[in-house]
Protein backbone atom coordinates (compact mmCIF):
# COMPACT_ATOMS: atom_id res chain seq x y z
CA UNK A 1 0.00 0.00 0.00
CA UNK A 2 1.29 3.22 -0.63
CA UNK A 3 2.31 5.57 2.14
CA UNK A 4 0.47 8.49 2.59
CA UNK A 5 1.55 11.75 4.14
CA UNK A 6 0.17 14.92 5.57
CA UNK A 7 1.85 18.18 4.10
CA UNK A 8 -0.75 20.64 5.35
CA UNK A 9 -4.26 21.69 5.92
CA UNK A 10 -5.76 19.88 2.71
CA UNK A 11 -2.94 18.21 0.89
CA UNK A 12 -1.06 14.70 1.39
CA UNK A 13 1.53 13.10 -0.72
CA UNK A 14 1.28 9.56 -1.64
CA UNK A 15 4.50 7.64 -1.90
CA UNK A 16 4.88 4.15 -3.76
CA UNK A 17 8.47 2.11 -3.15
CA UNK A 18 9.89 0.63 -6.14
CA UNK A 19 12.88 -1.04 -4.61
CA UNK A 20 16.22 -1.24 -5.35
CA UNK A 21 17.54 0.04 -8.92
CA UNK A 22 19.92 -0.99 -11.37
CA UNK A 23 22.25 1.84 -9.37
CA UNK A 24 21.61 0.38 -6.02
CA UNK A 25 19.50 2.84 -5.40
CA UNK A 26 15.47 2.84 -3.59
CA UNK A 27 13.21 4.26 -6.59
CA UNK A 28 9.68 6.02 -5.34
CA UNK A 29 6.99 7.66 -6.76
CA UNK A 30 5.17 10.43 -5.41
CA UNK A 31 2.26 12.04 -6.10
CA UNK A 32 0.97 15.52 -4.42
CA UNK A 33 -2.94 15.26 -3.23
CA UNK A 34 -5.18 17.81 -2.20
CA UNK A 35 -8.49 17.31 -0.75
CA UNK A 36 -11.25 19.45 -1.61
CA UNK A 37 -14.25 18.51 -0.39
CA UNK A 38 -15.56 18.40 3.86
CA UNK A 39 -15.27 15.13 5.14
CA UNK A 40 -15.58 13.32 8.81
CA UNK A 41 -11.77 11.88 9.80
CA UNK A 42 -13.18 8.47 8.81
CA UNK A 43 -14.77 9.34 5.22
CA UNK A 44 -11.39 11.13 4.59
CA UNK A 45 -9.25 8.26 5.43
CA UNK A 46 -11.30 5.89 3.56
CA UNK A 47 -11.08 8.57 0.44
CA UNK A 48 -7.24 8.87 1.04
CA UNK A 49 -6.42 5.05 1.33
CA UNK A 50 -8.57 4.77 -2.67
CA UNK A 51 -6.97 7.20 -4.25
CA UNK A 52 -3.65 6.40 -3.02
CA UNK A 53 -4.40 2.57 -4.22
CA UNK A 54 -5.32 4.62 -7.56
CA UNK A 55 -1.89 6.18 -7.65
CA UNK A 56 -0.39 3.06 -6.74
CA UNK A 57 -2.10 0.99 -9.46
CA UNK A 58 -1.28 3.45 -11.75
CA UNK A 59 2.48 3.37 -11.12
CA UNK A 60 2.79 -0.61 -10.85
CA UNK A 61 1.07 -0.83 -14.05
CA UNK A 62 3.70 1.92 -15.70
CA UNK A 63 0.81 4.36 -16.47
CA UNK A 64 2.19 7.25 -14.08
CA UNK A 65 3.96 10.06 -15.62
CA UNK A 66 6.36 11.61 -13.18
CA UNK A 67 6.59 15.02 -13.73
CA UNK A 68 10.26 15.89 -12.53
CA UNK A 69 11.94 17.83 -15.29
CA UNK A 70 10.37 16.23 -18.61
CA UNK A 71 10.73 18.23 -21.65
CA UNK A 72 7.87 18.43 -23.96
CA UNK A 73 9.35 16.22 -26.34
CA UNK A 74 9.51 13.46 -23.77
CA UNK A 75 6.27 13.59 -22.58
CA UNK A 76 4.85 13.58 -25.97
CA UNK A 77 7.20 10.18 -26.29
CA UNK A 78 5.25 8.72 -23.08
CA UNK A 79 1.91 10.23 -24.38
CA UNK A 80 1.98 8.02 -27.63
CA UNK A 81 2.55 5.40 -25.76
CA UNK A 82 0.11 5.23 -23.13
CA UNK A 83 -2.58 7.16 -25.10
CA UNK A 84 -2.56 7.54 -28.56
CA UNK A 85 -1.28 4.07 -29.57
CA UNK A 86 -3.94 2.69 -28.14
CA UNK A 87 -6.87 4.74 -28.63
CA UNK A 88 -7.35 6.33 -32.00
CA UNK A 89 -7.34 5.03 -35.59
CA UNK A 90 -4.58 4.89 -37.40
CA UNK A 91 -4.71 7.92 -39.92
CA UNK A 92 -5.50 10.07 -36.37
CA UNK A 93 -1.91 8.46 -35.08
CA UNK A 94 -0.32 9.16 -38.75
CA UNK A 95 -1.75 12.95 -38.77
CA UNK A 96 -0.71 13.57 -35.04
CA UNK A 97 2.45 12.73 -35.14
CA UNK A 98 3.31 14.32 -38.49
CA UNK A 99 2.29 17.46 -36.79
CA UNK A 100 4.35 17.17 -33.87
CA UNK A 101 7.43 16.11 -36.14
CA UNK A 102 6.98 18.63 -38.59
CA UNK A 103 5.67 21.64 -36.32
CA UNK A 104 5.94 21.33 -33.02
CA UNK A 105 8.92 19.36 -31.35
CA UNK A 106 11.57 21.74 -33.20
CA UNK A 107 10.01 24.51 -31.69
CA UNK A 108 9.31 23.67 -28.10
CA UNK A 109 10.01 19.94 -27.53
CA UNK A 110 13.18 21.08 -25.58
CA UNK A 111 11.28 22.77 -23.46
CA UNK A 112 10.27 21.84 -19.76
CA UNK A 113 7.05 21.13 -19.98
CA UNK A 114 5.84 22.91 -16.77
CA UNK A 115 7.19 26.03 -18.61
CA UNK A 116 5.32 25.98 -21.52
CA UNK A 117 2.67 28.88 -21.05
CA UNK A 118 0.09 30.21 -23.54
CA UNK A 119 1.99 32.73 -25.15
CA UNK A 120 4.25 30.62 -26.08
CA UNK A 121 1.89 28.24 -28.01
CA UNK A 122 0.74 31.55 -29.68
CA UNK A 123 3.68 32.31 -31.31
CA UNK A 124 4.01 28.41 -32.58
CA UNK A 125 0.51 28.80 -34.64
CA UNK A 126 0.91 32.03 -35.44
CA UNK A 127 4.22 30.95 -37.47
CA UNK A 128 3.79 27.59 -39.08
CA UNK A 129 5.32 27.92 -42.15
CA UNK A 130 4.90 24.91 -44.46
CA UNK A 131 8.17 22.19 -44.80
CA UNK A 132 8.73 22.56 -48.39
CA UNK A 133 11.50 24.86 -48.31
CA UNK A 134 9.07 27.58 -49.95
CA UNK A 135 8.51 29.11 -46.47
CA UNK A 136 4.84 29.84 -47.13
CA UNK A 137 1.87 30.01 -44.18
CA UNK A 138 0.72 26.30 -43.53
CA UNK A 139 -3.38 26.17 -44.94
CA UNK A 140 -5.47 26.32 -42.28
CA UNK A 141 -6.58 22.79 -42.30
CA UNK A 142 -2.85 21.73 -41.00
CA UNK A 143 -3.09 24.36 -38.42
CA UNK A 144 -5.67 22.96 -37.16
CA UNK A 145 -4.28 19.58 -37.15
CA UNK A 146 -1.39 21.11 -34.73
CA UNK A 147 -3.74 23.12 -32.58
CA UNK A 148 -5.48 19.91 -32.19
CA UNK A 149 -2.31 17.72 -31.42
CA UNK A 150 -1.54 20.46 -28.77
CA UNK A 151 -4.67 20.76 -27.10
CA UNK A 152 -5.07 16.86 -26.50
CA UNK A 153 -1.33 16.38 -25.33
CA UNK A 154 -1.68 19.27 -22.66
CA UNK A 155 -4.89 18.00 -21.84
CA UNK A 156 -3.84 14.62 -20.43
CA UNK A 157 -0.97 16.51 -19.16
CA UNK A 158 -3.14 18.09 -16.47
CA UNK A 159 -4.96 14.88 -16.57
CA UNK A 160 -1.94 13.11 -15.35
CA UNK A 161 -0.75 15.68 -13.17
CA UNK A 162 2.28 16.53 -15.08
CA UNK A 163 1.29 20.42 -15.21
CA UNK A 164 -1.17 22.27 -12.81
CA UNK A 165 -3.13 24.16 -15.90
CA UNK A 166 -3.63 23.69 -19.36
CA UNK A 167 -1.89 26.44 -21.56
CA UNK A 168 -4.04 25.48 -24.71
CA UNK A 169 -7.39 26.64 -22.54
CA UNK A 170 -7.51 30.23 -24.19
CA UNK A 171 -5.52 29.40 -27.58
CA UNK A 172 -8.91 29.90 -30.09
CA UNK A 173 -8.83 27.56 -33.34
CA UNK A 174 -7.18 28.75 -36.58
CA UNK A 175 -10.45 29.95 -38.85
CA UNK A 176 -10.27 29.97 -42.32
CA UNK A 177 -11.72 33.60 -43.17
CA UNK A 178 -12.30 32.49 -46.83
CA UNK A 179 -14.28 29.27 -45.69
CA UNK A 180 -17.86 30.95 -45.98
CA UNK A 181 -16.72 32.93 -49.65
CA UNK A 182 -15.11 29.21 -51.03
CA UNK A 183 -17.06 27.47 -53.84
CA UNK A 184 -17.01 23.56 -54.15
CA UNK A 185 -14.23 23.28 -57.07
CA UNK A 186 -16.48 20.79 -58.89
CA UNK A 187 -16.73 19.89 -62.58
CA UNK A 188 -20.42 20.77 -64.62
CA UNK A 189 -22.52 18.16 -66.48
CA UNK A 190 -20.65 19.54 -69.63
CA UNK A 191 -17.19 19.24 -67.86
CA UNK A 192 -18.17 15.69 -66.82
CA UNK A 193 -18.73 14.60 -70.38
CA UNK A 194 -15.52 15.92 -71.64
CA UNK A 195 -13.65 13.89 -69.00
CA UNK A 196 -15.54 10.86 -69.85
CA UNK A 197 -14.62 11.26 -73.51
CA UNK A 198 -10.79 11.76 -72.00
CA UNK A 199 -10.83 8.84 -69.82
CA UNK A 200 -12.02 6.75 -72.46
CA UNK A 201 -8.53 5.83 -73.99
CA UNK A 202 -7.30 5.09 -70.09
CA UNK A 203 -6.58 1.87 -68.93
CA UNK A 204 -9.61 -0.26 -68.01
CA UNK A 205 -9.74 -0.08 -64.59
CA UNK A 206 -9.05 3.89 -64.20
CA UNK A 207 -11.68 4.46 -66.59
CA UNK A 208 -14.86 2.21 -64.48
CA UNK A 209 -12.44 3.87 -60.98
CA UNK A 210 -13.50 7.15 -62.41
CA UNK A 211 -17.11 6.41 -63.85
CA UNK A 212 -17.97 5.21 -60.07
CA UNK A 213 -16.83 7.75 -58.54
CA UNK A 214 -18.99 10.35 -60.38
CA UNK A 215 -21.75 7.87 -60.08
CA UNK A 216 -21.73 7.08 -56.38
CA UNK A 217 -19.79 9.87 -55.11
CA UNK A 218 -17.81 6.89 -52.99
CA UNK A 219 -14.23 7.84 -51.36
CA UNK A 220 -11.09 6.63 -52.74
CA UNK A 221 -11.08 4.54 -49.52
CA UNK A 222 -14.25 2.69 -50.07
CA UNK A 223 -13.78 2.37 -53.77
CA UNK A 224 -10.26 0.46 -53.40
CA UNK A 225 -11.96 -2.14 -50.93
CA UNK A 226 -14.25 -3.26 -53.28
CA UNK A 227 -14.78 -6.70 -53.71
CA UNK A 228 -16.93 -8.81 -56.30
CA UNK A 229 -19.21 -10.10 -53.99
CA UNK A 230 -19.91 -6.31 -52.59
CA UNK A 231 -21.45 -5.74 -56.42
CA UNK A 232 -25.10 -6.71 -57.16
CA UNK A 233 -25.21 -6.48 -60.47
CA UNK A 234 -28.12 -8.20 -60.92
CA UNK A 235 -29.82 -5.67 -58.36
CA UNK A 236 -27.90 -2.97 -59.41
CA UNK A 237 -26.20 -2.07 -56.08
CA UNK A 238 -23.59 -1.87 -54.03
CA UNK A 239 -22.51 -2.65 -50.64
CA UNK A 240 -20.22 -0.49 -48.65
CA UNK A 241 -18.74 -3.00 -45.85
CA UNK A 242 -14.30 -2.06 -45.95
CA UNK A 243 -12.09 0.77 -46.77
CA UNK A 244 -8.70 0.55 -47.52
CA UNK A 245 -6.74 3.17 -45.25
CA UNK A 246 -3.04 4.19 -44.97
CA UNK A 247 -1.33 3.63 -42.24
CA UNK A 248 2.79 3.94 -40.92
CA UNK A 249 3.25 0.73 -42.54
CA UNK A 250 1.64 0.71 -45.58
CA UNK A 251 -2.22 -0.29 -45.85
CA UNK A 252 -5.07 -2.10 -44.18
CA UNK A 253 -8.78 -3.58 -44.67
CA UNK A 254 -10.39 -1.37 -42.44
CA UNK A 255 -14.63 -2.04 -41.35
CA UNK A 256 -15.38 1.91 -42.24
CA UNK A 257 -17.80 3.45 -39.46
CA UNK A 258 -21.38 2.90 -39.15
CA UNK A 259 -22.75 5.57 -41.01
CA UNK A 260 -20.63 4.94 -44.04
CA UNK A 261 -21.91 0.94 -44.08
CA UNK A 262 -24.49 1.66 -47.13
CA UNK A 263 -26.12 0.27 -50.03
CA UNK A 264 -25.93 2.44 -53.38
CA UNK A 265 -28.02 1.99 -56.13
CA UNK A 266 -26.64 2.05 -59.55
CA UNK A 267 -27.35 3.94 -62.76
CA UNK A 268 -28.00 1.50 -65.58
CA UNK A 269 -25.26 2.58 -67.75
CA UNK A 270 -22.59 1.88 -64.60
CA UNK A 271 -24.11 -1.72 -64.53
CA UNK A 272 -23.76 -2.61 -67.61
CA UNK A 273 -20.05 -1.15 -67.43
CA UNK A 274 -18.96 -3.36 -64.30
CA UNK A 275 -20.67 -6.24 -66.40
CA UNK A 276 -18.27 -5.68 -69.29
CA UNK A 277 -15.03 -4.97 -66.94
CA UNK A 278 -15.93 -7.85 -64.65
CA UNK A 279 -15.50 -10.02 -67.68
CA UNK A 280 -12.26 -8.17 -68.82
CA UNK A 281 -10.82 -8.81 -65.06
CA UNK A 282 -11.49 -12.22 -66.01
CA UNK A 283 -9.23 -11.62 -68.67
CA UNK A 284 -6.26 -10.45 -67.11
CA UNK A 285 -6.53 -12.41 -64.14
CA UNK A 286 -5.81 -15.41 -66.68
CA UNK A 287 -3.00 -13.05 -68.27
CA UNK A 288 -1.30 -12.58 -64.71
CA UNK A 289 -1.76 -15.88 -63.26
CA UNK A 290 2.23 -16.63 -63.04
CA UNK A 291 2.35 -12.93 -61.08
CA UNK A 292 -0.95 -13.58 -58.91
CA UNK A 293 -0.98 -14.28 -55.27
CA UNK A 294 -3.93 -12.46 -53.65
CA UNK A 295 -5.81 -15.71 -52.46
CA UNK A 296 -7.67 -14.52 -50.03
CA UNK A 297 -9.71 -11.15 -51.74
CA UNK A 298 -11.16 -10.73 -54.89
CA UNK A 299 -10.61 -7.01 -55.45
CA UNK A 300 -12.49 -5.12 -58.20
CA UNK A 301 -9.73 -2.68 -58.73
CA UNK A 302 -6.37 -4.91 -58.67
CA UNK A 303 -2.79 -4.76 -59.19
CA UNK A 304 -0.46 -6.82 -61.50
CA UNK A 305 -0.14 -9.01 -58.01
CA UNK A 306 -4.06 -9.35 -57.59
CA UNK A 307 -3.51 -7.13 -54.61
CA UNK A 308 -5.54 -3.26 -54.28
CA UNK A 309 -4.09 -0.71 -54.70
CA UNK A 310 -2.23 1.51 -52.62
CA UNK A 311 -4.66 4.65 -51.73
CA UNK A 312 -2.43 7.24 -53.01
CA UNK A 313 -2.31 5.55 -56.19
CA UNK A 314 -5.25 6.62 -57.49
CA UNK A 315 -4.40 10.30 -56.70
CA UNK A 316 -1.21 10.42 -58.01
CA UNK A 317 -2.47 8.69 -61.34
CA UNK A 318 -5.16 11.17 -61.45
CA UNK A 319 -2.71 14.20 -61.30
CA UNK A 320 -0.43 12.56 -64.10
CA UNK A 321 -3.53 11.90 -65.98
CA UNK A 322 -4.90 15.56 -66.04
CA UNK A 323 -1.47 16.75 -66.86
CA UNK A 324 -0.78 14.03 -69.59
CA UNK A 325 -4.70 15.20 -71.11
CA UNK A 326 -4.50 18.77 -70.93
CA UNK A 327 -0.74 18.93 -72.65
CA UNK A 328 -2.71 17.03 -75.76
CA UNK A 329 -5.36 19.20 -75.46
CA UNK A 330 -3.57 22.44 -75.51
CA UNK A 331 -1.45 20.89 -78.69
CA UNK A 332 -4.63 20.85 -80.79
CA UNK A 333 -5.82 24.06 -79.50
CA UNK A 334 -8.70 22.83 -77.98
CA UNK A 335 -10.72 23.63 -73.92
CA UNK A 336 -8.65 21.95 -71.31
CA UNK A 337 -10.08 19.82 -68.22
CA UNK A 338 -10.19 21.82 -65.30
CA UNK A 339 -7.85 20.35 -62.51
CA UNK A 340 -9.27 19.62 -59.61
CA UNK A 341 -8.72 16.84 -56.76
CA UNK A 342 -9.85 12.85 -56.92
CA UNK A 343 -11.76 14.01 -54.18
CA UNK A 344 -13.76 16.63 -55.71
CA UNK A 345 -16.04 14.01 -57.71
CA UNK A 346 -17.47 12.94 -55.09
CA UNK A 347 -18.61 16.68 -54.61
CA UNK A 348 -19.16 16.57 -58.27
CA UNK A 349 -21.29 13.51 -57.80
CA UNK A 350 -23.30 15.48 -55.08
CA UNK A 351 -23.91 18.51 -57.09
CA UNK A 352 -24.89 17.07 -59.89
CA UNK A 353 -27.89 15.02 -57.61
CA UNK A 354 -28.76 18.27 -56.55
CA UNK A 355 -28.99 19.95 -60.03
CA UNK A 356 -31.36 17.66 -60.53
CA UNK A 357 -33.78 17.96 -57.20
CA UNK A 358 -32.72 14.85 -55.54
CA UNK A 359 -34.06 15.70 -52.06
CA UNK A 360 -30.92 16.30 -49.60
CA UNK A 361 -31.69 13.83 -47.48
CA UNK A 362 -31.15 10.88 -50.12
CA UNK A 363 -27.83 12.34 -50.91
CA UNK A 364 -26.82 12.58 -47.51
CA UNK A 365 -27.11 8.81 -46.96
CA UNK A 366 -25.98 7.99 -50.18
CA UNK A 367 -23.01 9.82 -49.56
CA UNK A 368 -22.38 7.97 -46.14
CA UNK A 369 -22.80 11.32 -44.23
CA UNK A 370 -23.36 10.94 -40.51
CA UNK A 371 -25.98 13.48 -40.35
CA UNK A 372 -28.08 15.40 -42.90
CA UNK A 373 -26.67 18.56 -41.52
CA UNK A 374 -23.38 17.91 -43.04
CA UNK A 375 -24.55 17.34 -45.94
CA UNK A 376 -26.79 21.33 -45.85
CA UNK A 377 -22.98 22.88 -44.46
CA UNK A 378 -20.89 20.99 -47.37
CA UNK A 379 -23.68 21.30 -50.66
CA UNK A 380 -25.80 23.94 -49.00
CA UNK A 381 -24.86 26.78 -51.58
CA UNK A 382 -26.01 24.72 -54.61
CA UNK A 383 -29.20 23.91 -53.42
CA UNK A 384 -30.62 27.38 -53.50
CA UNK A 385 -30.07 27.00 -57.27
CA UNK A 386 -31.55 23.79 -57.52
CA UNK A 387 -34.48 25.04 -55.66
CA UNK A 388 -35.05 27.89 -58.52
CA UNK A 389 -35.10 25.32 -60.73
CA UNK A 390 -37.25 23.12 -59.35
CA UNK A 391 -40.09 26.65 -58.79
CA UNK A 392 -39.20 27.28 -62.56
CA UNK A 393 -40.30 23.99 -63.57
CA UNK A 394 -43.37 24.16 -61.63
CA UNK A 395 -44.32 27.56 -62.94
CA UNK A 396 -44.35 26.10 -66.40
CA UNK A 397 -46.68 23.33 -65.44
CA UNK A 398 -49.27 25.81 -63.38
CA UNK A 399 -49.33 28.63 -65.86
CA UNK A 400 -52.62 28.17 -68.35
Amino acid sequence: MATIRKRSENTYQFIVSLGLGADNKYKRKYKTYTVKEKMTPKQLQAHLEHEAYKFEQKVLSNAYISPGDMNFKDFSSEWIIKYLEKNVSESTIMNRQNALNNHILPVIGHININKINTMMLLDLLDNLKRKDGQNKPLSVASKLEVHKTLSVIFKHAVEWNVIASNPMLNVKKPVDKKKHDKELNVYSADEVKSLLEAVQDELEHWRVFISLALATGMRRGELLGLEWDSIDLDKGTIDIRQIISKTRSGSEVKTPKNNSKRLISLPTSIIEELKRYKTHCKVEKMKLQHKWTEQTHDWVFFNEEGSHFYPDTPSRWWNRFLDRVNKELNKEDKSTIKKIRLHDLRHTSATLLIAQNVHAKIISERLGHKKISTTMDIYGHALPVADKEASSKLNDILTL
